[in-house]
């Protein structure tokens, strides 16, 4: 019998998965010594010597010869994978293997490009340099379709009734393992046939529970929201890093102030400036000085490069780093001293920044201020807004403001702010309303209100000095000839540009394509419409011709902005495009302060690795922006079908947002949730889908439904578990339009439940059909 040392050696050095029948092969072993051989891997198993099953064993914190890996990093150009079904409670740290591209003729790779977050079939090997893996073959997204309930047909059958609304089919459940009827799970595939069924591999819980929306989201996304031991470790040793008045500007002796969100968990940045006695005026920009904490290379910075931001839901906020510093150290907190990256900016009488520099300096924050707040000071009131909502003067301390000091810092703010929106007229970037959603949640984690946010003021002044400060790191490390990541919007393609002059042409309105397209362009069309529901469409067809904003190290400016030159610099604690930039000003001027502890990397500024992957990582982290993105909406889409689910059969106020030939959707005013109308909905009427006008047109009555147009449509169904909603048209008393197709007879013909659902085909769960419940 071999040794369990010659075991695991023949499984690490064996050019083919090394299982029960190759091991008992390679050592001649026959009979009972094949009985001793099962009883013996069994115990090295035990002991935590290998790992794996009996068809494939590997060395206990290796990597299976070949496996399925999910791609996490980027590191000096190359991508990093780590087996994707590493369990999270595993002893020590994932292997991390670099992928090696297989590569057909040509340059290109021979297989799809790959990028974070894939998952791949790859052959492995463990080298003297450590692990490597060869993709065989991308896999789908392990959650992609495959969250849902788990629910029991009439036969007792398990069925994973979707969640996303995508998907539109209930998949068979071949191993449901501890999964109760009716709770939220992650399944996987169990071949690539759907016959095959799907496996339960991960409870989540209660679909409905309170808060349970932003965990439905991190899981079907894969946010990581979990930090590892390592990072931990380092952002509590990061956070006891001193500060030192003599390597820094000390600004203590300005009231800076922080302008945010009521509910802010974390705050990024601070302002402050006074005139400078020739019309125009001295301002500093003070920026949370995060490179100073996350070095490059540590445990701490590739999590925070995995993760890309932050992601902010109505319940719970996953951050970019661990909250020792994202809610403490390096949040510029009132009355505390805080290390910052200072950005000095002197600003003349036409708004226009003539001088900028950059110092890491000492601040400390004289006032923590909601916009709110900070808008009623400057407009005289006396009482916090939030307060008066509250019905009594609680409120933040500077709400009151009663010796007027808080009044005088925010006027000389504001005055300044002035001279920077004159400039940006000038400018003219895209002036497009936008409005965002907000959910409140009450103590409880249930819906208290729905609502759009407003738009103050104080939300412009501190928009325009973020937007003074990001243009002016971009031009400093420009000037330095240092690199930048920098924040790219594209302007329109062609293609889409020939798509709105359609468009606006089935309108009556015109647009040159051989004139130069620019921000101005759009707003004059816009100005030119004096139609409320007319103006609305034509935002929408303007809006859907926009490129997606992206980071990047090499410059195409910023048409929104209608910037030459634009980086973000002013949100390290939640965005690590911010970080990068940080760190190219402290080696552009030359502002490094070694760390004094000796388990930290010394250096602040850009790493080698940075720089020689600066294009992947700009990659990566505008991935997990679009991922961020993706889940945020999705939960409010949630969130916002759980409000209106008590309110089914109610008639809102809509106005359509896209219209395909099936039908079109439409968004309650006021409130947001696109939700669809069928095209079977809208009577007995045939109609036909325009593309270039974006509109059904009934081919007898010539009654048009547009994008854009506003109309009243009584809400049908609601499901918070996709944040779905559907709506059917009324006539002029408010009754439902009889639907095409639908019989007498049919109408008093309920559909079949079973398990609470709509039976489908084969009687297994329904679609995404839900009222209330899931039918």
């Amino acid at each position: 019998m071999p040794t369990p040392q010659q075991v695991i050696e023949f499984i690490q050095s064996s050019d083919v998965p090394a299982g029960k029948r190759e091991i008992a092969k390679a050592f001649g072993l026959k009979g009972q010594e094949k009985i001793k051989l099962k009883a013996q891997l069994k115990d090295m198993a035990e002991e935590g010597l290998i790992d794996g099953k009996k068809t494939a064993y590997h060395r206990m914190g290796g990597v299976p010869k070949v496996t399925v890996l999910r791609i996490v990093d980027v590191d000096d150009g190359d991508l990093i994978a780590i087996p994707d079904s590493w369990a999270e409670d595993a002893p020590g740290t994932p292997p991390r293997l670099t992928i090696r591209e297989t590569r057909g003729k040509g340059p290109k790779p021979a297989g799809p490009a790959l990028r974070r977050g894939d998952r791949v079939l790859a052959r492995t090997e463990e080298t003297e340099s450590g692990w490597r893996a060869y993709p065989m073959k991308k896999l789908p997204a392990r959650t992609e379709g495959l969250m849902g309930i788990v629910e029991r047909d009439g036969t007792g059958k398990a069925w994973l009734a979707p969640i996303d609304k995508r998907v539109r089919q209930s998949a068979r459940i071949a191993e449901v393992g501890e999964a109760e009827e009716g709770q939220l799970v992650i399944a996987e595939r169990l071949g690539r046939s759907e016959r095959a069924g799907v496996r339960v591999v991960e409870v989540i819980g209660d679909p409905l529970a309170p808060r349970s929306f932003s965990l439905i989201a991190i899981a079907k996304h894969g946010i990581p929201h979990v930090f590892p031991d390592a990072a931990i470790a380092e952002a509590k040793l990061a956070a006891r890093l001193p500060l030192s008045a003599d390597k820094r500007e000390d600004l203590r002796h300005l009231p800076i102030v922080a302008i945010d969100p009521a509910d802010a968990r974390d705050h990024d940045d601070a302002i402050w400036a006074e005139p400078d006695g020739e019309g125009g005026f001295r301002a500093v920009v003070a920026i949370a000085d995060v490179s100073f904490y996350v070095r490059p290379g540590s445990a701490l910075d590739r999590e925070a490069r995995n993760r890309g931001n932050s992601v902010y839901f109505p319940d719970r906020v996953v951050p970019m780093l661990p909250e020792v510093l994202s809610a403490d150290v390096c949040s510029l907190k009132e009355g505390e001293d805080r290390a910052a990256m200072a950005c000095h900016l002197r600003i003349d009488a036409e708004g226009k920044v003539t001088k900028f520099r950059f110092t890491r300096a000492l601040v400390r924050i004289a006032h923590n201020i909601a916009y709110e707040d900070a808008q009623a000071i400057v407009d005289g009131e006396t009482r916090s807004p939030r307060a008066k909502s509250r019905g009594h003067d609680e409120g933040v301390s500077t709400a009151l403001d009663t010796n007027g000091e808080v009044e005088k810092i925010l006027t000389n703010l504001w005055d300044a702010w002035r001279a920077l929106a004159a400039a940006r007229a000038a400018r003219d970037p895209l002036e497009l309303e936008l409005p965002e959603r907000r959910v409140v949640l009450d103590e409880q984690g249930r819906i208290a209100s729905i609502a759009v946010r407003e738009r103050l003021d104080a939300h412009r002044v501190v928009e325009d000095f973020m937007i003074a400060a990001n243009v002016a790191a971009a031009k400093a490390l420009e000037a330095k000839t240092a690199p930048v990541v920098y924040r790219v919007h594209e302007p329109p393609q062609r293609e889409k540009l020939i798509a709105l002059r359609d468009y606006l042409a089935t309108m009556g309105k015109k647009l040159s394509l051989g004139q130069v397209i620019t921000p101005s362009l759009f707003n004059r069309m816009l100005k030119d419409v004096t139609d409320e529901a007319e103006k609305a469409q034509v935002m929408e067809a303007v809006l859907r011709s926009q490129m997606q904003a992206y980071y990047g190290p090499s410059n195409a400016g910023h048409f929104g902005l209608a910037l030459g030159s634009y980086a973000h610099f002013t949100s390290p604690i939640r965005r690590y495009a911010d970080l990068l930039v940080h760190r190219a000003l402290v080696d552009a001027y030359k502002l490094e302060q070694p760390a004094p502890e000796a388990n930290l990397p010394a250096a602040s500024g850009l790493s080698e690795r940075d720089r020689a992957s600066l294009q992947q990582v700009s990659d990566a982290i505008s991935q997990t922006e679009r991922r961020a993105m993706e889940a945020e909406r999705d939960t409010i889409d949630r969130y916002v079908a759980a409000w209106l689910s008590a309110r089914i059969g109610e008639v809102f106020d809509t106005r359509i947002t896209g219209v395909q030939s099936f039908g079109f959707f439409a968004t309650i005013v006021g409130l947001g949730g696109d939700g669809l109308v069928p095209v079977s909905t809208l009577g007995a009427e045939r109609f036909r889908h325009d593309e270039a006008a974006q509109a059904l047109i009934g081919t007898d009555s010539g009654t048009t439904y547009a994008a854009g147009d506003r109309l009243k449509l009584k809400l049908a169904e609601a499901n918070p578990l996709t944040g779905a909603l559907k709506f059917v048209p009324v006539d002029s008393n408010g009754q439902a339009i009889e639907p095409r197709g639908v019989r007498p007879d049919d109408r008093r013909k309920g559909p079949r439940k079973v398990g609470g659902y709509i039976a489908g085909k084969r009687g297994r769960p329904g679609n995404i059909r839900h009222q209330g419940r899931r039918k």
